[in-house]
């Protein structure tokens, strides 16, 4: 892997050239696209230029050890030379990894889709507090969050409730997300002290831009209805809600929240694209794209991720064999750990792939 990067910098080089160039500033799309292929490969060169120098470095100490008498010297550069090799070794793992192939979707916005599953009214308390857990933890990344439409129940839970988190790098931590989640617990109205196995999906979308998805509007059907769930002025009064249907996908989404028929038009309409972006890459990628898709799964208890266990009060996630006790932090919006481990395994299966294609 490492053989392409004097390639790279010879690019970044041009890039930078590029750049100084007054001509490009008179063309605004061609200096975007310029100034984005240069930040793409800024942290990969940089981390081989380092790495370069301390392999410089460490030619010169050992030609300093060979080379001199002076025995206090000589353990001095040896010393020194143990510390290179350290850095050395980090930089190694840290170019490989920056050498990765990108996730073009990983600096996107994501639409997130919670829905009640098998459990009833306690499937739909916990879709609430996985729509809590993910709004907590987006605040916390400092972004924002958007519902799109939701669909509540008299119990303070929801059967479904669609969101957009607005976010540098929001679908690159939140992508490992969707699938099947599982919560055991005793329900408030359980007098038995019985523990319930319900079960909540979660789907995750990259937004999709416009120049994207080819969107003809002749292929899509606009309903408007009255919206319905609890609370709320002109609810059950006006007919604010909307449902668009893709006709040649057969791809339906419904949009309720605001109390503008165009917002909730708009809102729809940029969930159809994400959807329909989401099939496109499906159809390109093949089978990887269609087994992330389908993390969906039907909402069947069965079918899970992760478990949230809270007479024990820890949470496993079934992928990597994870455990860990802060099930009130996680609920909390405290997901970093959980995250990170799933990211840091993603590299390393990437690793090992990229390791058997070398050899």
């Amino acid at each position: 892997m490492f053989e392409q990067l004097p390639a790279l910098d010879k690019r970044f080089e041009e890039l930078n050239q590029a750049m100084a160039d007054p001509a490009l500033l008179s063309n605004q799309e061609e200096f975007r696209k310029t100034a984005k292929a240069r930040a793409d490969l800024e942290d990969v060169v940089m981390a081989w230029r380092e790495y370069s120098g301390l392999l410089q470095e460490k030619e010169d100490t050992k030609e300093i050890i060979e080379a001199e008498d002076d025995q206090d010297m000589v353990d001095m550069a040896k010393e020194e030379l143990h510390e290179l090799n350290d850095r050395i070794a980090a930089l190694e793992e840290k170019i490989n990894l920056l050498l990765l192939p990108k996730d073009p979707n990983d600096e996107r916005n994501v639409i997130m889709e919670v829905r009640a599953g098998t459990g009833g009214d306690e499937a739909a308390l916990f879709a609430s507090d996985l729509f809590r857990m993910y709004a907590r933890y987006a605040e916390d990344c400092g972004w924002k969050v958007d519902i799109m439409n939701s669909n509540a129940t008299d119990g303070g839970g929801y059967k479904e409730i669609t969101f957009m988190i607005v976010g540098k790098g929001a679908y690159s931590k939140l992508k490992f997300e969707g699938g099947v989640h599982r919560v055991q617990r005793v329900p408030a109205t359980e007098s038995g002290g019985r523990i319930h196995t319900s079960a909540a999906t979660v789907a995750v979308l990259p937004e999709a831009e416009d120049v994207e998805v080819d969107l003809d509007m002749n292929d899509v059907r606009v309903d408007v209805f009255c919206s319905s769930g609890p609370g709320g002025q002109s609810v059950n009064t006006t007919q604010s809600a909307v449902r668009v249907t893709h006709e040649p996908s057969g791809i339906v989404v419904s949009c309720q929240d605001e109390k503008s028929q165009q917002m909730n038009k708009e809102k729809a309409l940029k969930v159809l694209k994400s959807r329909l972006y989401e099939k496109m890459m499906a159809e390109q990628h093949g089978a990887e794209a269609e087994a992330r898709r389908s993390m969906i799964g039907s909402g069947d208890r069965s079918e899970r991720i992760r478990t949230y266990n809270f007479p024990q009060g820890r949470i496993t996630d079934h992928r990597i064999n994870l455990t860990i006790h802060k099930l009130d932090q996680v609920l909390d919006g405290e997901l970093d750990e959980l995250i990170d481990a799933l990211v840091s395994t993603n590299q390393a299966r990437q690793l090992d792939e990229a390791a058997r294609d070398i050899s």
